[in-house]
């Protein structure tokens, strides 16, 4: 049987990718599960070779731009990443009482898991991610732009240098959450 979705050539290229939550499910609506994802980024880059070039976390999935370190891969961060914040996120979400929409959650979280057998008790991610080789400054700067501009197109900000959680704040020098690599300079 072939394999589904994307596959990665070369372990220390530079991708774009895409995560997204099952069900979409806007998880990422609240602070405390975008604040996990950002601790996991720091952590990637301090233990696991991990270059985040580019970033957005919208209300139910991720885009990035990674590169990993010689002897790093991109497979083992990404599997690590989503693990480890899945796990951590569910772990929240059952223990906060104060998550309105907890008990939802979790039934949505539980179903999408019963419908795959590696999944044990609930699936926060999609299992496929939509890896893209950056083969190109032109196509790597598209990536960027479309990355930055998520939370304008979405009407959460008019520019999107002032998005907290994305890497434009980054490209633009101004505050910002998590260091990234930036790729090129570029005021938003």
């Amino acid at each position: 049987m072939a394999r589904k979705g994307y596959i990665i050539h070369d372990q220390q290229a530079i991708y774009y990718l895409t995560c997204t939550v099952v069900g979409w499910i806007d998880i990422f609506s609240r602070q405390c599960y975008r604040d996990i994802l950002i601790e996991s980024f720091k952590y990637c880059q301090k233990h696991k070779g991990l270059h985040l070039h580019a970033y957005v976390i919208m209300t139910n999935h991720i885009h990035l731009i990674v590169s990993v370190d010689e002897g790093f891969s991109i497979s083992d961060f990404v599997r690590d990443f989503k693990k480890y914040t899945a796990k951590q996120i569910l772990d929240d979400i059952a223990l906060n009482n104060t998550e309105s929409r907890r008990h939802w959650m979790l039934h949505q979280f539980k179903y999408y898991a019963s419908r795959h057998s590696r999944n044990e008790v609930y699936q926060l991610w999609e299992h496929d991610n939509h890896f893209v080789e950056l083969s190109s400054p032109a196509f790597t700067q598209q990536k960027t732009d479309y990355i930055h501009q998520n939370p304008v197109k979405a009407g959460w900000v008019y520019r999107a240098g002032d998005y907290v959680y994305s890497s434009a704040s980054n490209y633009a020098g101004i505050d910002q959450i998590v260091d990234v690599d930036c790729l090129f300079l570029k005021l938003l």
